[in-house]
């Protein structure tokens, strides 16, 4: 059974965030009321308008939206009081798969549902759950990619085209320095904002296969991660003056608003910035970390999968839910107005803006985000983000590796 807590309780110890939402009771009007809970700000405005067209199509169901900030603790708390939301809208990263081996979720394998999926996604947050556990216990739903997003109207200006190495895109950054222009605008007063530029390095020059090497003892940070660190360290020498002073809102103003020629952002990033600036044309391009194209692969993920907790009273009503999202209308709206990909078989995003990286997507030029394979609260954005203040590149290294195991041996 769920665990009901009083409106005081769950204040004290969640926050009025949760207060949005956290019962699966009937409404008293005869309704049933589900929490969906979501880890993503950018997307409740798309969720608003879903869950409207849902309610219309089921009159005894009421979706009541969640999105908490600090998402991923609030969740984490609410487990241990065994009090998770009826749905849950979240990344496929390493919560996930500690939901999924706490065997507190619904298991999606083998189910027609999960066949509408495609399965290279499904594999992908299976991995994160580890070979122990067996199932598949969410839907990948939409999927993101970390990118190289460019003003048009300024790359032109600069004589610039696509670079495909790394050593072309370090020139491209140079062309643009010299001519006294911001090459790249930074956010990392945000610290996670570092990590878009780290796993592209990171999963292009370390590998897929770091974070099983790394947990059977093969590999270290210090031995495979060294190139990525000077890389890093390359690239925010094309910053602005303030790198380290900017959080991520402000960045999405100030490209907009013409401030640098390149943005190191996802594509979730894209509504945001064209909400402030609706007639700026924007390109991508995957970020060419090796002077080999054929090695240089986008990075992509499970930004949001959708899992159904194995306790809620109102498995019925939560699944059918979860079937009006997987419909391909409900999922191509979806990536429509969040600038995504989708996780769906036969739901493609057609938006010119991703010209640049369409092709990744369609010959599997795809690798993972390895951050969604470190240890969970292990805290490499703020690590990351420490060596690019205090550039120590020795230190910083031995810091990822001391960290890591920390975490795994607790």
């Amino acid at each position: 059974m769920i665990k009901k807590m009083t409106a005081g309780v769950m204040a004290l110890t969640l926050g009025a965030s949760l207060l949005a939402g956290c019962s699966s009771d009937g409404s008293g009007d005869g309704k049933v009321t589900l929490e969906l809970f979501s880890n993503k700000s950018e997307s409740i405005e798309t969720y608003k308008g879903l869950i409207k067209e849902f309610e219309a199509e089921n009159p005894d169901i009421k979706i009541k939206l969640d999105a908490p900030p600090e998402a991923e603790t609030v969740l984490k708390t609410r487990l241990t009081k065994n009090d998770l939301p009826d749905i849950m809208s979240i990344a496929g990263n390493a919560t996930y798969g500690e939901l999924g081996r706490a065997g507190v979720l619904e298991d999606f394998a083998g189910t027609d549902l999960a066949k509408t999926v495609q399965p290279s996604y499904i594999d992908m947050i299976n991995r994160l759950v580890g070979p122990e556990t067996e199932g598949t216990f969410g839907l990948p739903y939409a999927t993101n990619a970390n990118a190289v997003i460019y003003n048009k109207a300024k790359f032109e200006e600069h004589g610039l085209e696509v670079p495909t190495t790394w050593d072309e895109f370090i020139a491209s950054l140079e062309k643009v320095k010299a001519a006294g222009d911001i090459p790249i605008y930074f956010t990392l007063k945000d610290a996670w904002t570092g990590m878009i530029a780290w796993n592209s390095l990171g999963a292009n020059v370390a590998g897929e296969d770091f974070a099983e090497k790394k947990n059977a003892g093969e590999t270290s940070f210090t031995k495979k991660y060294d190139e990525v660190a000077d890389k890093m360290a390359a690239l925010v020498q094309y910053g602005h003056k303030d790198n380290m002073g900017v959080a991520y809102g402000d960045g999405n103003n100030a490209f907009a608003a013409g401030k640098s020629v390149f943005y190191l952002q996802g594509n979730w990033a894209i509504p945001e910035i064209l909400k402030v600036n609706p007639d700026m044309e924007l390109g991508v391009f995957p970020m060419p970390v090796t002077n080999d194209p054929a090695q240089n692969k986008l990075v992509s993920g499970v930004d949001v999968l959708l899992a159904v907790s194995k306790e809620t009273e109102h498995k019925v009503e939560a699944m059918k839910f979860v079937e009006f999202m997987l419909n391909k209308d409900t999922a191509k709206s979806y990536i429509d107005e969040q600038k995504a990909f989708s996780a769906i078989e036969g739901v493609y995003q057609e938006d010119p803006v991703f010209e640049g990286i369409k092709a990744n997507f369609e010959n599997g030029t795809i690798t993972s985000f390895p951050d969604h394979y470190y240890p969970a609260g292990m805290g490499a954005e703020n690590l990351v983000q420490e060596f690019l203040i205090k550039k120590d590149k020795e230190k910083f290294l031995k810091k990822m590796d001391s960290e890591w195991e920390k975490v795994q041996n607790r």
